[in-house]
């Protein structure tokens, strides 16, 4: 079964179980001629909102890509998640509203072995609907789903503050309610705020994980020919499609054939194992004990020497002998890039005066 079955077949497990559990707790309301249960019934129904969310937002990111979105409709995962982090967020600041005006107000609550009954039976219920659907979630790498899971277990935590309220109140006859809700709320509020955060981040461009990172350069570098992984940057389209580039070094020896079934090879490897399409570009290393060579080493170790200096690759040398390129990634403390090249030229200058330089910062997008 695919990813996109997987989860939709989750979201149908929510809502088939708040439909139950909805069911039930309505039953007893009507049987105990309670009106605050079969309130609560209706509020089960409202939670299976979210895992239709999921299913229409699932059934829309596997559309094929058209003339429009190019990369497909991938993204509509990331909306999806922001949505069912909207409805969490907005449970906890509605309970919090709800429970200073118990605080402000405070009311006697009453509680009948019935009304105890549903309550034991939607935490267990809510409990084991949260955790499978989070676990899902993790699995299936759905924001979607872990939101809808966590959205399940807060009714669940809401409910056993409900309980533990009602435990206190018929042992000691003292109401936390107000003061408990508030608790509970903020904690929902907070975690609301934190779901919103992933889809947010992959929406603006988030970094790519370094065991992404580590694992693309692993498998290139170990490919014949490539003395080197640069410059990767990968852009998330959905969880299953990355558009990405980076550049390779390759001995100054290789020919354009070698490197055009290179860099193809690469390209494959990149799609089949990852979902990611990548344009491969070439840096050409000087080899051998050639003039080229001997001045490539001498201007990477006098960069390589200097404060801030992380990496230094792209080294060219123009077909007049006299001008040099190359590429420097600075650490993260550089932020004046302008000051910081021109403090590199100088050093360069000192070691190699008869020769002009062009240095391009290249900033440091993966590691």
């Amino acid at each position: 079964m695919d990813r996109s079955k997987q989860i939709i077949r989750t979201s149908v497990v929510g809502i088939v179980s708040n439909v139950l559990l909805a069911a039930f707790k309505a039953l007893v309301g009507l049987l105990a001629h309670s009106v605050a249960i079969v309130l609560d019934a209706v509020n089960n129904l409202s939670d299976a909102l979210s895992s239709v969310i999921t299913i229409i937002g699932t059934k829309l990111s596997v559309k094929p890509a058209d003339r429009n979105h190019p990369f497909g409709y991938g993204r509509v995962e990331y909306f999806t998640a922001i949505i069912i982090a909207v409805i969490v967020l907005t449970t906890g600041i509605t309970s919090l509203i709800e429970s200073v005006k118990k605080i402000i107000n405070p009311t006697q609550p009453e509680y009948t072995t019935v009304t105890l009954v549903v309550i034991i039976v939607a935490i267990v219920a809510k409990l084991a609907l949260g955790w499978y659907v989070r676990r899902q979630g993790k699995k299936l790498e759905s924001d979607a789903l872990i939101a809808s899971g966590s959205d399940a277990l807060f009714d669940a935590i809401i409910t056993l503050a409900t309980l533990v309220s009602a435990g206190i109140m018929l042992l000691w006859n003292v109401s936390i309610d107000g003061y408990l809700g508030a608790l509970i709320s903020l904690l929902i509020i907070k975690a609301g705020i934190e779901m919103l955060a992933s889809p947010i981040n992959q929406l603006l461009g988030a970094r790519a994980s370094q065991e992404m990172v580590r694992e693309i350069k692993s498998e290139i570098a170990s490919m014949e020919g490539v003395q080197g992984v640069f410059d990767i940057i990968l852009h998330s389209y959905g969880p299953n499609l990355s558009i990405g580039s980076l550049h390779i070094g390759v001995p100054d020896t290789m020919t354009a054939h070698q490197i055009h079934g290179l860099t193809r090879h690469i390209s494959e490897v990149m799609m089949e194992r990852h979902g990611i399409v990548m344009t491969v570009g070439v840096y050409a290393n000087a080899t051998g004990e050639n003039k080229p060579a001997e001045l490539q080493r001498t201007v990477v170790q006098a960069l390589m020497r200097q404060e801030h200096v992380v990496q230094v690759h792209a080294f060219y040398v123009y077909d007049d002998g006299n001008r040099v390129s190359v590429d420097v990634v600075p650490d993260m403390t550089v932020t004046d890039d302008q000051a910081f090249t021109q403090s590199l030229l100088n050093e360069l200058k000192q070691v190699l005066p008869d020769l002009q330089f062009s240095i391009i910062i290249d900033h440091n997008y993966s590691d």
